[in-house]
């Protein structure tokens, strides 16, 4: 679990949180109060849609040596990726980002494990409005590679 340790010493945990505390009162979060909570709203679907998909069949895949074990769980987990892509798909289509015509805070959050996706074996050919979108994100001023 990712932590950052504040100057002060104190520590935040949890990715989303930390992305919060990082960029808020930039341009990254909206200041309107529904379009800051659609930034919410996608941030909790990374975390209990994406996250225990994506992320973990990409994990039990190319980074556990014993995928052979998982079959079962990648499988089931395989299939709620697909569910999770499809919605971002539907979403995505005819939007440049998640919220509000900019790029913000869910963008960062759900670029994440959606750009690796592959990795865990997941076909992305089919999701042309999520590949679009990985290829604005990955444009944007800042962005650093996962391999930098």
């Amino acid at each position: 679990m990712p932590t950052l340790v504040l100057d002060d010493g104190r520590p935040l945990a949890e990715s989303n949180a930390i992305i919060w505390y990082l960029g808020d009162g930039t341009q990254y979060a909206p200041p309107e109060p529904y379009e800051r909570a659609q930034v919410l709203q996608w941030q909790f679907f990374e975390q209990y849609q994406v996250e225990p998909s994506l992320a973990v069949v990409r994990f039990l895949i190319a980074f556990s040596g014993q995928a052979e074990q998982h079959a079962a769980r990648i499988e089931e987990q395989t299939a709620n990726g697909y569910i999770a892509l499809d919605a971002m798909e539907r979403h995505l289509e005819g939007r440049d980002f998640l919220v509000g015509g900019q790029y913000t805070l869910a963008d960062i959050s759900l670029y994440a494990y959606t750009h690796v996706a592959p990795e865990g074996g997941f076909d992305l050919e089919r999701y042309p409005a999520i590949r679009a979108w990985i290829d604005r994100v990955a444009s944007q001023r800042g962005h650093i590679t996962i391999d930098a």
